[in-house]
């Protein structure tokens, strides 16, 4: 992509804590972020919680924030560095979840601040189950047989549809970290015989 002329100030939102399904590949591509954008001349502010990943290193950011990653701290940020967009794709699940409540909240429209790397409708459509279906439907995609559900009537129905194998399974999420199924849910839905196989039912409405 071209230079965008009009940013000045990026800030970067880093991964936090390392936890299962996001790992240090988030402090990898935090690093390469701020030195590729160092190097096109932009300004960069860094926030993140965790002050042992390389991405926190002096060198790396213009200004770097070790601060908790909510909604709330990377507002008062922003009403102090006044960048003119902030980056949430190289922080995972944590710097995505962020952007998207600073987008609810109204913070990014506030203050006039972009969202880049991807907007909040691609965002959503990657995360959302349903709309990424629809998404595919709407370009000619085929898709697996599936359904969203919320409540065990709804995951029977649908499996009924679906027939063998259903497979039940967390929203999906961009990190490549997935919520966990609904306990309740798996526990009164898969309802497997002693030692049968597990023909009954297996694991994704």
């Amino acid at each position: 992509m071209p230079r965008n002329n009009e940013l000045k100030k990026i800030l970067l939102i880093g991964s936090g804590p390392i936890v299962i399904g996001q790992g240090c590949e988030f402090d990898y591509s935090g690093v390469q972020a701020c030195k590729a954008l160092r190097e096109e001349g932009y300004r960069v502010v860094l926030v993140n919680s965790n002050p042992a990943t390389i991405m926190t290193d002096p060198e790396f950011a213009d200004r770097t924030y070790i601060e908790p990653i909510t909604a709330e701290v990377i507002e008062a940020i922003i009403e102090r560095e006044k960048p003119d967009a902030i980056l949430p794709t190289m922080g995972g699940q944590t710097a995505l979840n962020a952007a998207m409540e600073l987008n609810r909240n109204g913070a990014l429209a506030r203050h006039n601040v972009k969202l880049i790397g991807a907007n909040a409708r691609a965002i959503a459509n990657g995360e959302d189950r349903q709309l990424f279906k629809e998404a595919m439907l709407r370009i000619g995609l085929e898709v697996p047989r599936s359904g969203v559900v919320h409540a065990v009537e709804d995951a029977d129905k649908i499996a009924d549809a679906i027939g063998h194998f259903p497979i039940i399974s967390g929203r999906l999420l961009l990190s490549a970290a997935a919520e966990v199924a609904s306990p309740t849910i798996v526990k009164s839905w898969w309802k497997l015989p002693e030692a049968d196989s597990l023909s009954h039912r297996s694991t994704k409405c």
